[in-house]
Order: structure tokens, then C-alpha cells, then sequence
């Protein structure tokens, strides 16, 4: 059997090196400048470029092996959307989650009507099996999009207040991406703001455990695996030595 190439190839730094540095920028609230300082302490040198470079090139295949490995998604999706600013322009940035918390997909979109609910619904569909119950606020595009989306049409939808925080499992969800916005400074363009958030979401909730949940040696262990995933996503053979 003919081995495959490995995706590093052609790249100087080992596996350990670029796989820690991808989880490093969408795991904290690190630049790449950061990053690159963090690097240099532990003998590599690289600039923050080619950091750059990194995350773009793995980060959307990392995020996607990340959601194929995670448990099934729950049958309820929590939707909500939230305005972010790109050079000025108000946009919305739609995400879904499941009744455990995990975001099932995001979209960033200009308007906020029918069309724009249903290209949503549509885009969560193809990655999630239909879902037993959709909870959403009083928005009234929602309903008017999924009765245009015949695997919708029977689903059981349920409304709730903003106000009233009972959507808080998706309303919760938006707090990483405010942190992260701030952190960067806000975010420019509508391409980049998908691209990245599409990684950012899975890749640090898989290493996000509820810690305040788990006694300590149980957080330590089910992190612990979590790594040992995180190496087999990333093909590294081991985690990078404080000084590579």
C-alpha cells in the first residue's frame, strides 16, 4: 500500500511546532505576535507571517476533523445572531448550537430577512441531521424560513424572549467570539471573519472543557485525552518539549 504524503511537507518546522502554534491562536486570546514571542522563548524563530500562513492553511481542515470526532449533536439547536462591525459596516453573525453547548456552524451575513434565515437553516442542515426542536428569540424570519425548508417544516419550534436569558446556551456562545473580537481589535473582512470564526469555534471548544463541572484529576484526564486527539488530528507523534 502506497504511504500518503504527509500535509507538512515542504514545511522546515516539525509537525509538534506548527500543530502548537495553530492551537495556540485560535485556543487563546494570543496574537500572532504572541505567538511568535512564545516560539522564540522556546528556541524556534519564526515570524509572525508564517504563523499566519499556518493557521490559514490547517486550521479549517483541523476544525472540520475536530466536529467529525466530537459526539453526535444533540436533537435541539439554540439559534442566535449578533451584530459585529467589519471596517464600520454592521453585519450579523448567525450560530447554532446544540443543547450541550457545541456550535454546530456559524454564518456571517449582512441582512437579517427570510433569505438570510434560510441560507442559514440550509448551511446548518448539510453538516447536522435534522433536529428534533429549534429554539430561537421572537425574530419572525425564522419561522417564515423554515417553513420554506421541507426537512424544517415539522420540526417543533420554540420562541423565547431575549430578555429573559432562556436562550442562554447560544447567547453564552457569543462571549469567546466578543473576547476574541476585542483582542483583535475587531474584525475586517466579512471572508477572513468566516474563515477564522469557523476555526476559532470548534478547535477551542475542543480543548474548553467545564471545568468548574469536574473535579480536578477528572479535568486533567479527559483534557489529557483531549490532547492525545488534538495529536492524532494534527499528525504529530508527540507534544513539542518547552524547548524544541
Amino acid at each position: 500500500m502506497k504511504k500518503s504524503k504527509s500535509v507538512y511537507r515542504g514545511h522546515r518546522f516539525p509537525a509538534a511546532v506548527i500543530s502548537c502554534a495553530v492551537r495556540w491562536y485560535f485556543r487563546f486570546q494570543l496574537s500572532l505576535r504572541d505567538i511568535e514571542e512564545l516560539l522564540f522563548e522556546r528556541g524556534v524563530i519564526v515570524s509572525y507571517e508564517t504563523i499566519r500562513c499556518w493557521c490559514d492553511k490547517f486550521g479549517t481542515s483541523l476544525a472540520h476533523r475536530v466536529k467529525a470526532a466530537r459526539r453526535k449533536p444533540g436533537s435541539t439547536w439554540h439559534l442566535d445572531e449578533m451584530y459585529v462591525t467589519l471596517r464600520g459596516e454592521p453585519y450579523l453573525l448567525w450560530r447554532a448550537v446544540d443543547g450541550h453547548g457545541a456550535e454546530l456552524d456559524i454564518l456571517v451575513q449582512k441582512r437579517r430577512d427570510t433569505a438570510a434565515a434560510k441560507r442559514f437553516f440550509k448551511r446548518v442542515l448539510r453538516s447536522n441531521p435534522v433536529p428534533r426542536k429549534i429554539v430561537t428569540d421572537q425574530l419572525r424570519t425564522d419561522p417564515a424560513a423554515k417553513a420554506e425548508i421541507p426537512e424544517l417544516a415539522s420540526v417543533k419550534h420554540v420562541f423565547v424572549k431575549a430578555a429573559a436569558r432562556v436562550n442562554n446556551r447560544v447567547e453564552n456562545s457569543h462571549q469567546p467570539t466578543r473576547e476574541r473580537e476585542r483582542r483583535m481589535r475587531g474584525f475586517r473582512e466579512p471572508k477572513y471573519t468566516q474563515k477564522f470564526l469557523s476555526c476559532f469555534g470548534p478547535i477551542r471548544q475542543h480543548f474548553a472543557l467545564k471545568r468548574h463541572r469536574l473535579r480536578a484529576w477528572l479535568y486533567r484526564k479527559q483534557l489529557a485525552a483531549r490532547f492525545v486527539a488534538w495529536r492524532e488530528f494534527t499528525e504529530s507523534t508527540q507534544n513539542p518539549p518547552l524547548a524544541f
